[in-house]
């Protein structure tokens, strides 16, 4: 099946079988509400909390930016990557487990609409956590954003990616307990090491090179600097970094329609 393929029995884009489906998943959500907002509020709290007591006391400032307000940015991201890999590997894995996926396929909906439906149903619960959590770090530390339409264009970006990174991983695993491997023993770690509570300028000249080779670092940069017009690295090298993780993602799908890796019985 071609990524680009016309469905069978008609052309054209299918809004009405992209809408179906993303509000399939977003009613999945909505079902969930309390505990998907509910969770990141009190996990965003100990984290000023914890990170105040312990880290803030020792820190005034990071960059010219208090330390508390500092690390809004990371939290946020460390809130994104998470959510949008669970939330697109979830809704592309469950039609696999219960069968359901060879309907969607036979469907009339192109496999762009289906990637746009379950990316995009992803996406925008990963924008609102966000936003969520960007409220909740305001009733603890005074929050500037110095490029708000950057900041926003940023959240929409990396949640748009990590969410195609999700619906990847959603069509590989074979079994609930895949979903988890990769985030948890591969994002969340480049998360935390990535400089979502530190600059990496803070690290010796040995370990920043290192921390350069980390992915994660250019993302949650690019992040930082729409908030505080500071970065560890170039804006421009952000944006390359995280447009070639997105064509990858990108590219990754279109093969896995194209052979119908793990999609065909």
């Amino acid at each position: 099946m071609s990524f680009t393929a016309p469905r069978s029995g008609g052309s054209g884009f299918n809004g009405h079988g992209v809408l179906a489906i993303y509000r399939f998943e977003m009613a999945r959500a909505i079902r969930t509400a309390i505990q998907s907002l509910v969770t990141p509020v009190i996990t965003t709290s100990l984290y000023f909390v914890v990170f105040g007591a312990a880290i803030g006391s020792r820190i005034d400032e990071v960059g010219g930016v208090s330390y508390g307000a500092f690390i809004v940015p990371g939290l946020i991201m460390l809130t994104i990557f998470g959510e949008s890999i669970s939330n697109a590997s979830f809704g592309i894995y469950f039609p696999k487990f219960t069968g359901t996926i060879y309907e969607i396929l036979s469907a009339p909906v192109s496999p762009f609409e289906i990637v746009l439906a379950y990316v995009g149903a992803a996406a925008t619960k990963s924008i609102v956590l966000g936003l969520v959590i960007l409220a909740t770090a305001s009733f603890f530390v005074p929050i500037e954003i110095a490029h708000p339409l950057a900041m926003v264009f940023f959240l929409v970006l990396i949640s748009v990616t990590f969410s195609l990174f999700g619906f990847i991983i959603g069509i590989w695993a074979k079994g609930f307990e895949q979903l988890q491997l990769i985030p948890m023993l591969i994002v969340t770690p480049l998360a935390f090491l990535g400089g979502a509570f530190y600059s990496i300028d803070m690290l010796p000249q040995a370990w920043r090179a290192v921390a350069l080779l980390n992915p994660v670092v250019y993302l949650i940069s690019g992040f930082r600097w729409a908030f505080y017009d500071t970065s560890d690295v170039g804006v421009a090298v952000s944006l390359s970094m995280t447009g070639g993780f997105l064509v990858l993602c990108l590219a990754l799908v279109a093969w896995i329609f194209r052979t119908g890796y793990r999609l065909k019985a």
